[in-house]
Formats: structure tokens, C-alpha cells, sequence
């Protein structure tokens, strides 16, 4: 890190009049679009307010101006006090929706937030996602939060009357909650501090963000900027100083400027070192080179702009950053649109540009686009400028048809862009220009981001990954998901694929499509979210801890080609394929890998089937554990043993290779002369029917009613005639030899000897024997008697598997190459009544797609977290940008009669017992805790419990049970925590006090707090409430 390393701009989000968007603010800029409009009737009335006056044709003040300024000749009509000259500005739409169940924020207490703060929240979101970062990641992170913000206004709105405030409302207003919130919510440890430099605040933040990335302070930084306009007293004042432009727009530097129309927004940047961006191969949109800030000092007026320091930063910033007149190709100047204040600003950038070779610098000012957005204009300016760099042209400018001659543009080598400006190749510089009322200023050089490419695999699949807070949301972002990429089809999809299980796959309602072309993807993301409608998707956020065993499949599942789908998908297995591969080769006398990917008949003898099969289920685990899905316990089936004793740290890999491959040249030495029949007969039945058969065995125990017969040919064909007779389904299975069987003798006598020399090694986590039919009980091992008993002995599967689904698991893998035992454990696990997720690693030979990102895929739905790298080359291992997170819009709280003469707005439905408006019907869709469970009956003392709660919540009573947890479902802080506390002694006096640290410490969900209360002295009888513990 060097002193004046440049600073990346690697993500941002922004909302202004006219865009909801980045995209729609690009397209607004390009267009040269107006996104002004009248004074929406919820802020106030704009005729009571409205009272013709002087425009500032000649513009005598500006922010940065002397007020009270004499109107300019010409202009004597008079100004009517408390009334502003205008009916317009640029105002964003719905500033009031909001998503606070995503935050974990009760409703009531949102609806004392001002709104700026909820803005900034999830904007923050969102440009952290379009940063290509997970927000989670950043959790307990240095990363600060640097806000720029000038107004206030909800605050004044809210506590002028005394009587109305509320603990929220000291949380809910000022301008530090702006940044501290923020930092709050996303668990950021860096600096948190909110800038008020009047209108150059948002830039005085970003210099800021600047100074602490480069001194270390931080990592990551989010420079932000917001503004609201909710009452006309900012109006009034501009009108009365002669300020305001009649018809509320900024004509920056052109002959019709007339003065200021005001405008709102909020953006949110997203800062990084440059080298550390690069390296983590993130996206760039821009490098600040420079960034400074200065002041007037005792200038002509603490209002009045003064050229002087204007000139003096401007040059300083250039000089540091290292570039010349000649270097800025454009100027993204403050521009207000008086005559005085572009007058100044002209003088003093003109007095850098006048002796520039080359052509002109391009000038404008997005105030022409929507107005002057006040503490976020210079952000505003700035993120013009960023996308104009990276998108390598330059919008044009509104009312640049007609310059204004005084300022002599031409001669000072300054332009207005009539037309889009194309930027040559190569580094471009820009710069950026923000003054404040006060005299505070703000500058900052720009370049475009270093070239970097980095190709993935071309045709290399992968896994995308969608989730989100609630069922509706799930959908809503698998849409814009598959919108937005039905439109950039020039992207690797295993990039993008990597993108989102990196950015978006933190949330519990999760969906996942698996694909090998973006077309497919995009057909699979509007599937999911149909699907979603149909059966609702995957919520992963009430489960308990997963635990998961690996089920080793056994022979006769082996099939052609069945390790050609993971080894040409996943990186790793085929990594550990080849390991295993090399460990066998020795043994074998070929490779083994070849066989099973080139689909060799071979394959299907004793001799390489043991191990190929050994091989595939090494390196599907081996590749699962590395992806941090690896097993809590294991189970296997006949050879399936020796891969799960490698799991179980009872054998190392050499090892195991060597005695696979031994035991199978073993096995297909033995003459051919058995069979194995798979009969539809309980153990019991099975053994009593092949009593006085030597020649005969039982080789598994599948299932209650899941048998395999093995032995000679000639007496299991009788057994067969017999069962037949009797109606009993039979199935004669397809294998080379009888295995498990009374002819397999010989060969366990000579395995045993191959075993002698193993070193008794005890199980790391549980093994469930299917020799035993249990699991392994302390110090038992899998020594050279078990190894040889397993060749003979039957398979006790059923056994072992009631066993494993006892003991409580979640998920079992089936490690292999077709879905054998999934169907055995699926009837094991609904007759014992034990619910368990199953997992195929592979469904079968017929089975078409990507399955090593499908299985990931469901795992992750099923609330595992992989390590998702795992599945991608490391060319893949790049950042894309995707669409941010869509929140939901349903809440929305602003001020009844917002402005002394606001129309009255029709109150927001509150559930039954709350006191004061808070949200809109239907506003608590989507929070976290599910709906109570059907025949759940509370008590009286449980009824009044869930009343407070919703109350103090402002929670709906079908969203609230006994299990909703308080702070994560419900949002409560130690603030409500304490209303709670209060409201609960009103209604039950004679429990007196409750203990503070009870409510704080120990009590996680409704229900929890409910049995506390019934357990305190005194709740043994009928709860009755008092009068003002019910009231409503």
C-alpha cells in the first residue's frame, strides 16, 4: 500500500429522479432526459406554497452565494414571504417502500426511521452485491461507511410535537444513524461517520473513504450520499435568497440559467485499493487517482463562492494525482445554473484549461437532468462520471443548444456537449467538482479502470444460485436474475455461475439451476421461479444443524462411462480421480480412469469393476469433503466398505487401492459358476428357505422385505422355480460371480493373508458395518479378520442403515455411480418414521445433464454450505457483475400531512393493538418466521404474551407465534426489548419487576418468554390483564 495508492471504485447502487437504477440513471444521462417533475401531493401542497416571484436570469445568488443579493434589474416583482416561486423539482418515486423484515427491523420501528436511512440501507445492499460481494462476507470486517448528508427534515416532521416522541425516534433520526445504521445492520467495524458540508457532503465523504483506505484505517469503504426533500422550507429560503429557478430546473452554464431547482436521491459507492481490487480479479468501474477538499475561509460572504479557493484546490487535487489541462478529457462541474455561481466556477476551471492543447474539455452538470440533489449532488456528479468512464463515453448535456456567452467557454477551452462524446482508447482522466454553501469544497480526478481480461472455460458448466428473504422475493430475483441475463449473453457462464454462489447464496429461501449454456440457464432461472409459484421454494432458515452421512454404494452399480460427467465438470474430482487412479495403476495393471471414461466393456469384470468403482467413490467423497460437505458418518455396501473406510480414517489410500484391486483379481480368479437373485422376502423367511442349501447364502439384507440369494448356479435356479411358484418376486441379477456367498471361501482365505499387514487403525468419526449390521462400537476395527469375514458374511444393510437414520442424520449422500441405495434408505427411513434429505452423487447411466453441479445444487437448497470453488477450474474464478438483490415494496410509512398543508394520507392497516400508524396492510409479507404451526392453541397468558409483542412491533398476529424469534424474526433491540418489558408489568402488576438481564440474555423466542412468565410466582392462576395492559 503506497501513500497516494489510486482508489477502485468496484461497486455502486443509486436512485435519482428519473432512474431507480444505475442503468436507468445511464440511460436517463444518455438520453438527456428531464426527470423533474410537479411536488408529489404527499410531500405538501404546492399551490398553497406557490407564489409567482423573480427568476435569477442574471442569477445574483447560488448556493455559494451571497444571500439576500438584490434581484437583478429587470426583475421587480416582488417576493411573497413564505412562498417559493416554484411547483417543481426532481423527486424519486416511492422514497417511502422499504423492506424491513430483510433487516431484521420490526415495523414499528421503521416507520420512526427517517427514511433517508432506509434508502441508504438497502442501496448499501445492493452496491455491495454489484460489487461482486457478498454483504455476509463483509460482516466483522473493517470496512467503513462514510455519508454524506445535508437535510434533516423527517426529524423536524416527527419531533415537533413532544407528546409523539418515542425511544425510536432517537435511533430513527440525525444525521450520524444515516451512516451508523448502515454499519449497524451490514456488522461493519470501520468508520462510521455522517459529512455535512451542505451540498459538497457526499464528496467530502468519498475524500474521506479515500483517506482511510490509503492509511489502512479500512479495506473496503462505502462512500454514500442521500438527500429527501419532505417539507418547502429549503424551497422557501432558495426563493426568498433568489435563488430558485420558477420552473425547478438547473440550466448549468447555458444562456436560459435562471437558478436552482432542488432534487433528491441516494447512490452508494463501493471502494477498494486498486491493487487489492486486482487482485481478487474484481471488477473495476473506475480508479479515483485524487481526491481534496479546501475551504474559503474569509472570503466575500460565508455564502459567497470564491474563485480563488475553488482554483487553488483544483489545481492542488491535479498536481497530486499527476496530470496536466491536457489529460481531463471532461469535467463533471457543480453547476447550479446562476450566473454568478457558473460564472465563478468557469473563471476558475477556465483559469487551468485556457492554455490546453487540443480540443476543448468537455463540461456539464447532472443538476440539468433532475435538479440540484443537495447533500447527494456530488456523489450524484461522481457516479456520472464513473459510468461515463466506463462505458467509455460521455453524456451529453441538457440546454447545451445555447451557451452562456458571458462565461466565455470557447476562450477558456470548456465545452457543452450537444451530443454524446465517444472516449478514445486507453487511460482517459475526468474530474469532478462539488462546492458547499458553507465554502466547504470538494475535487476528485478520475481514470478509467486498467484493462484486464480474464477468460474462463468456454462451455464449462455450472451452478446458478438464487436466494432471498421470502417465497415472493425468491421469485421476484430469479426473474430479474434471467432478464438480466437473456440481455449479456457475452459473458463465461461458469464465471457468472461462480458469481452468484458467491454474492447471492447467503439468504433461506434458496433455488438453483444447473446449466452448460447461458440460453439453458435463463430457461432454467423462469422455471424456478414458476416451479416456486407451484410448490414453493426451498426455506433452509428454521432447520436444525445439518448432519450428513456418506452411503458408499456396492457392486452391480457400476455402468459405462460412469465417472465422464464429474470428470469433465468438476475440476477437482477429476483431480482426485487421477490420484487415485495413480495409486491403483500398479495393482491393476492399466488405468482404471480410462476404463470408466472410455466406457470399456472391460470395466464390467471383477477385476477392474472393484476398482473402478473403489475409484469413482474415492474421488466423489474425496471432492465433497473438499468442498466442505464431507461426512458426519458413513455406511457402506460390500466394496462401498473400503471407500468409506478411507472417509473414516480407517484406511489410507494406498492401501486401500492395493486391496480393492487384490480382492477383485481374487474374486474373477474363481471359476464362473454362481448367481445372485434379489427376492422380495424378509431375512427370516429368506434364511429358512435355503436351510440344507450349503451351496447357497444370504448376501444382503436390503430392506424389510429386501433379500439377495447368492451361490451355485444350479441350486438357486430350484430357489427361484420355487419362489416363482409361490407368487414371490424374484429378480435375477446380473454379475459374474456369486458374491457374499459359501463359494466366495476360498478367496477370504487368501485375503486375509493380503490384510495381514494392515496396521489397526480406529474410525475418526462413526462407521455403521453392514458385517455387523450396527455401528462400530469403541475400539472395534476394521483389521484383516473383518476385511476377510466381509467377503463371505451378508451384507447387513437394513441393519446398519436403521441404525445410521436412528441416530438422527439429515442428509445421506449416496456415493456412487447410480442411485442404488437412495430408494432402500428412502423406504428404511418413511416405515421408521425418520425424515432424512437424499442425495444421489449419481443418478445412473441414463441420466442426462451436469450432475456435479446439480448435486451441489440441492445440497445447498437443502441448507448445506459448500465451498463452491470446488466445482470450478480456476479460470472460472472470476467476478462478474449481477443484478443486486429486488427488495420487497410493500411497506411504506411517511408522515400523515407530511408539510403543514400535505394532504392527509389514508392511514396504513396496523394489526389489532397498535397505537399509531406504522405500515401499510400487508407490509410484514415475507418476514422471516414462518406461519404457526395448524393446531396451535395458546392460553390466555400465551394470548396476552402475543399481543404486547405484536404491539410493540407493530407486527401482524398471523406472522408472530410461539417460535418467531424476537431479534431475528422480529426485530426487536434492547429499545422494544425494554417496551416489551414495560407493557408486561402494566399488564400482569402482580408479577412486579422483571429482571432486565432475563429479557435481554434469555429469552430467543415468544414461546421462550411465555413459559418465563409461567414460571414466575403468581402466573399459576387465570391470567386477567389490567384495563391499560389490553388497551389498544
Amino acid at each position: 500500500m503506497t501513500e497516494r495508492e489510486p482508489i477502485a471504485v468496484v461497486g455502486l447502487d443509486c436512485r435519482f429522479p428519473g432512474a431507480r437504477d444505475p442503468q436507468e440513471y445511464w440511460s436517463l444521462l444518455m438520453d438527456g432526459r428531464d426527470g423533474t417533475g410537479r411536488v408529489p401531493e404527499e410531500r405538501w401542497d404546492a399551490d398553497r406554497y406557490h407564489a409567482p416571484g423573480p427568476a435569477s436570469p442574471v442569477g445574483t445568488a447560488s448556493p455559494g452565494s451571497p444571500v439576500g443579493t438584490a434581484s437583478p434589474a429587470g426583475t421587480s416583482e416582488r417576493r411573497v414571504p413564505g412562498r417559493t416561486n416554484t411547483r417543481r423539482g426532481g423527486f424519486i418515486r416511492d422514497p417511502d417502500a422499504f423492506d424491513p423484515a430483510f433487516f431484521g427491523i420490526a415495523p414499528r420501528e421503521a416507520a420512526a426511521m427517517d427514511p433517508q436511512q432506509r434508502l441508504l440501507l438497502q442501496s448499501s445492499w445492493r452496491a455491495v452485491e454489484d460489487a461482486a460481494l457478498a454483504p455476509q462476507d463483509l460482516a466483522g470486517s473493517d470496512t467503513g461507511v462514510f455519508v454524506g448528508v445535508m437535510a434533516n427534515e423527517w426529524a423536524h416532521l416527527q419531533l415537533a410535537d413532544y407528546d409523539r416522541i418515542t425511544a425510536r425516534h432517537g435511533s430513527g433520526n440525525g444525521y450520524f444513524m444515516g451512516a451508523n445504521r448502515v454499519s449497524y445492520h451490514l456488522d461493519l467495524r470501520g468508520p462510521s461517520l455522517a459529512v455535512d458540508t451542505a451540498c459538497s457532503s457526499s464528496l467530502v465523504a468519498v475524500h474521506l473513504a479515500v483517506n482511510a483506505l490509503r492509511s489502512g484505517e479500512c479495506d473496503h469503504a462505502l462512500a454514500a450520499g442521500t438527500n429527501l426533500i419532505m417539507t418547502p422550507v429549503l424551497n422557501i429560503f432558495y426563493a426568498q435568497a433568489g435563488l430558485s429557478a420558477p420552473d425547478g430546473r438547473c440550466k448549468p452554464f447555458s444562456a436560459l440559467a435562471d437558478g436552482i431547482g432542488r432534487a433528491e436521491g441516494v447512490a452508494v459507492l463501493v471502494l477498494r485499493r486498486l491493487g487489492d481490487a486486482l487482485a481478487d480479479r474484481q471488477p473495476v468501474y473506475a480508479v479515483l487517482k485524487e481526491t481534496g477538499t479546501n475551504q474559503d475561509g474569509r472570503s466575500n460572504g460565508i455564502t459567497a463562492p470564491s474563485r480563488w479557493a475553488q482554483q487553488q484546490l483544483i489545481s492542488s487535487v491535479w498536481e497530486r494525482a499527476g496530470v496536466t489541462a491536457d489529460d481531463i478529457r471532461f469535467v463533471e462541474a457543480h453547476g447550479t445554473g446562476t450566473l454568478l455561481g457558473d460564472f465563478i466556477e468557469a473563471q476558475a476551471l477556465g483559469e487551468l484549461t485556457a492554455g490546453r492543447d487540443g480540443g476543448s474539455v468537455a463540461l456539464g452538470s447532472v443538476k440539468s437532468n433532475f435538479g440540484h440533489a443537495e447533500g447527494a449532488a456530488g456523489i450524484a456528479g461522481l457516479i456520472k462520471a464513473v459510468l461515463a468512464l466506463h462505458h467509455r463515453t460521455v453524456p451529453p448535456s441538457r440546454f447545451a443548444h445555447e451557451e452562456n456567452p458571458k462565461l466565455d467557454l470557447a476562450e477558456r477551452r470548456l465545452t457543452l456537449l450537444r451530443a454524446p462524446l465517444r472516449l478514445p482508447p486507453g487511460t482517459v482522466h475526468a474530474a469532478v467538482s462539488s462546492f458547499g454553501m458553507g465554502g466547504s469544497n470538494a475535487h476528485t480526478v478520475l481514470a478509467s479502470a486498467p484493462r484486464t481480461v480474464h477468460r474462463g472455460r468456454p462451455g464449462a458448466a455450472g451452478v446458478f444460485t438464487v436466494s432471498a428473504r421470502s417465497p415472493e422475493r425468491l421469485r421476484a430475483n430469479l426473474l430479474a436474475q434471467a432478464d438480466a441475463l437473456a440481455r449479456r449473453p457475452e459473458h463465461q457462464l461458469a464465471q457468472l455461475c461462480w458469481t452468484s454462489n458467491r454474492v447471492k447464496s447467503r439468504l433461506s429461501h434458496r433455488a438453483a439451476v444447473a446449466a452448460g449454456d447461458l440460453p439453458a440457464l435463463v430457461a432454467g432461472l423462469r422455471s424456478a421461479a414458476e416451479q416456486a409459484e407451484e410448490t414453493g421454494p426451498t426455506d433452509t432458515g428454521r432447520r436444525a444443524a445439518p448432519s450428513v452421512a456418506f452411503a458408499f454404494t456396492g457392486q452391480g452399480s457400476q455402468h459405462p462411462r460412469m465417472a465422464d460427467s464429474w470428470y469433465r465438470s468438476c475440476p477437482a474430482y477429476a483431480r482426485h480421480l487421477d490420484t487415485v487412479d495413480e495409486l491403483l495403476a500398479p495393482h491393476t495393471g492399466r488405468s482404471v480412469r480410462d476404463l470408466v471414461l472410455e466406457g470399456d466393456p472391460r470395466a464390467q469384470r471383477a477385476r477392474f469393476a472393484q476398482p473402478a468403482l473403489f475409484a469413482v467413490e474415492y474421488a466423489l467423497a474425496a471432492t465433497l469433503t473438499e468442498a466442505g460437505i464431507g461426512p458426519s458418518y458413513v455406511i457402506g455396501h460390500s466394496i462401498g466398505e473400503f471407500a468409506a473406510a478411507c472417509a473414516a480414517g480407517v484406511l489410507d489410500e494406498a492401501d486401500a487401492a492395493r486391496l480393492v484391486a487384490r480382492r477383485g483379481a481374487l474374486m474373477e480368479s474363481l471359476p464362473r459358476v454362481g448367481g445372485m437373485l434379489a427376492v422380495e422376502l424378509g431375512a427370516a423367511r429368506a434364511e429358512a428357505l435355503l436351510a440344507g442349501r450349503e451351496r447357497l447364502g444370504l448376501a444382503a439384507v436390503n430392506g424389510p422385505e429386501a433379500t439377495v440369494i447368492s451361490g451355485d448356479l444350479d441350486e438357486l435356479a430350484e430357489v427361484e422355480a420355487e419362489l416363482r411358484a409361490r407368487n414371490t418376486v424374484v429378480r435375477r441379477l446380473t454379475v459374474s460371480h456369486a458374491f457374499h456367498s459359501p463359494l466366495m471361501g476360498p478367496v477370504a482365505e487368501r485375503f486375509a493373508a493380503e490384510c495381514a499387514a494392515l496396521a489397526a487403525r480406529r474410525p475418526v468419526l462413526p462407521v455403521f458395518s453392514t458385517v455387523h449390521g450396527r455401528e462400530l462400537a469403541n475400539g472395534e476395527t476394521m483389521d484383516a479378520e473383518y476385511w476377510a469375514r466381509q467377503i463371505t458374511a451378508p451384507v447387513r444393510f437394513a441393519e446398519a442403515a436403521g441404525a445410521l437414520l436412528a441416530g438422527g442424520v439429515t442428509h445421506v449422500v449416496e456415493i456412487g455411480p447410480r442411485a442404488v441405495l437412495t430408494p432402500l434408505l428412502a423406504r428404511l427411513a418413511a416405515d421408521a418414521g425418520h425424515p432424512v434429505g437424499l442425495h444421489a452423487a449419481h443418478p445412473g447411466e441414463h441420466a442426462r445433464g451436469h450432475r456435479a453441479q446439480e448435486l451441489f445444487g440441492e445440497l445447498w437448497c437443502a441448507g448445506l454450505t459448500p465451498r463452491w470453488q470446488v466445482l470450478y477450474d480456476e479460470s472460472d474464478l472470476v467476478p462478474r457483475r449481477l443484478p443486486p438483490y429486488v427488495f420487497d415494496d410493500l411497506f411504506r410509512s411517511w408522515c400523515s400531512g407530511a408539510a403543514p398543508g400535505a394532504p392527509e394520507r389514508s392511514a396504513p392497516r396496523l394489526p389489532p393493538g397498535a397505537d399509531a400508524p406504522a405500515v401499510r396492510h400487508g407490509a410484514d409479507r415475507g418476514q422471516a418466521c414462518p406461519p404457526a404451526p395448524a393446531g396451535e392453541r395458546p392460553d390466555a397468558l400465551a394470548e396476552l404474551t402475543h399481543r404486547l409483542v405484536c404491539r410493540v412491533g407493530g407486527h401482524a398476529p398471523e406472522r408472530v407465534h410461539a417460535r418467531s424469534r424476537l431479534h431475528e424474526d422480529l426485530g426487536f433491540d434492547s429499545i422494544q426489548v425494554m417496551e416489551l418489558k414495560a407493557r408486561i408489568e402494566q399488564a400482569l402488576p402482580r408479577l412486579g419487576t422483571l429482571p432486565v438481564e432475563d429479557l435481554l440474555a434469555g429469552l430467543r423466542t415468544v414461546g421462550d418468554l411465555v413459559r418465563y412468565l409461567r414460571a414466575l410466582p403468581h402466573t399459576g392462576a387465570p391470567v386477567t390483564a389490567t384495563p391499560e395492559g389490553t388497551r389498544s
